[in-house]
């Protein structure tokens, strides 16, 4: 049975036999569609109608449709093509677009995911509308307000009614910021799919001329490491050396980075690009390598999630149960260290079960149906040992 085949056995729609909840999802971007697939699942089984939401924040097909297809998840019933700009336009977009749909649909929740602004844009859309909002990701805070990210969570974590955070960190960043009301530690959703993906991962053929556990997967796509041509360069240049002295480094090109990367002239050398990848087929990659550089939240935890020690291009991070657990190294600013800190990366690592545990366990979705919906999945359920 394939990957697709698989996911798309989960069930389709709301219960005859039970009365539902109507629930508009709020996506636009990969991270999105991601956790997306598997809340899905588990509001179908619970019973609820979800109208699904797709803002168009992310539009190449490379990086939106080929998720959907992939993950088996249902077309999205509106797609408001927002595309991109800054900030501003986007979110401003994003406000009318998003405002006209629910006034539409007029949903007894709305659903949103993450930081981006797609999240902020469906949170203050149907926080002015008075609709209730739930928050995946609630809670997570890097400190870092030059992040558009973390704008994104402050702001959305206090128009939302539900706030389902992905570790117990998250928690107490609510209640020291003081939000105690409607806060659930649910685990981790990205979880939930990394699990489930791994054994099918394993199989996926990799690039020619790659072995397994002798390579580095990279991704760039912030802002702050692309936007700026010199820093960029300083990326590019610390990668590279990382490809001639300690092992091949393979790059899926996010759009952002193609962009910047011709509109500033940079050319890579060592470093071996492709075209940006699926979900199965990255997490592939990451499973298979040596170890992991990146500038994404996402991709943190996935090398975590599938035991890969990994070198974040960042200052913070939200994720700092990776960096605890000695599996996620901040390089900073200074990347004259990343070639050392790649180094020391070597291949899978066991981890300890404890330590998923802190996401979760893979019970995330479930938990989040529950607590939507009222009621729980009809031929899963969740405990604190896990699914049974």
């Amino acid at each position: 049975m394939s990957w697709t085949c698989a996911i798309g056995s989960w069930p389709r729609g709301p219960r005859a036999d039970a009365g539902f909840v109507t629930v508009l999802s709020v996506v636009g971007a990969r991270p999105q569609f991601i956790k997306a697939a598997v809340v899905s699942r588990a509001l179908a089984e619970a019973g609820a109608r979800e109208i699904l939401v797709h803002t168009g924040q992310h539009y190449d097909v490379r990086m939106s449709d080929v998720f959907f297809r992939e993950l088996g998840m249902c077309e999205p019933a509106h797609n408001l093509g927002i595309g991109s700009g800054s900030h501003a336009e986007q979110t401003g977009r994003m406000l009318a677009g998003l405002e006209r749909v629910m006034r539409d649909v007029v949903p007894d929740r709305v659903l949103v995911y993450g930081d981006t602004n797609s999240t902020l844009a469906g949170a203050l859309a149907a926080a002015k509308l008075a609709l209730p909002v739930d928050h995946v990701e609630a809670g997570l805070r890097s400190f870092d307000r030059d992040m558009p990210e973390e704008l994104n969570r402050v702001l959305t974590d206090r128009l939302a009614d539900q706030l389902f955070c992905p570790t117990h960190t998250a928690v107490v960043n609510l209640g020291q910021e003081g939000l105690t009301e409607g806060v659930l530690f649910t685990g981790d959703v990205m979880l939930d799919l990394a699990l489930e993906a791994g054994a099918h991962a394993r199989h996926i053929a990799l690039p020619a001329g790659l072995c397994e556990n002798e390579y580095f997967v990279a991704t760039i796509h912030r802002a702050s490491n692309t936007d700026d041509a010199a820093q960029l360069c300083r990326v590019v240049k610390a990668l590279d050396e990382v490809a001639r002295t300690v092992a091949p480094v393979v790059l899926p090109v996010h759009p952002r980075l193609l962009h910047a990367l011709e509109r500033n002239a940079v050319g890579v050398s060592a470093i071996r690009t492709i075209e940006p990848v699926g979900y199965l087929e990255m997490q592939g990659l990451i499973l298979r390598s040596r170890g992991v550089i990146t500038d994404s939240g996402g991709v943190q935890k996935e090398a975590l999630f599938h035991g890969k020690r990994c070198v974040t291009l960042r200052t913070s991070t939200e994720w700092v149960e990776s960096v605890n657990a000695g599996m996620n190294v901040l390089i900073g600013d200074d990347l004259s260290d990343l070639a050392d800190e790649a180094a020391k990366c070597d291949g899978s690592v066991a981890l300890d079960p404890n330590l998923l545990a802190l996401f979760g366990g893979g019970t995330a979705a479930y938990r989040i149906a529950e607590a939507i919906t009222g009621r729980g999945p009809t031929r899963r359920r969740w405990t604190n040992g896990g699914i049974s």
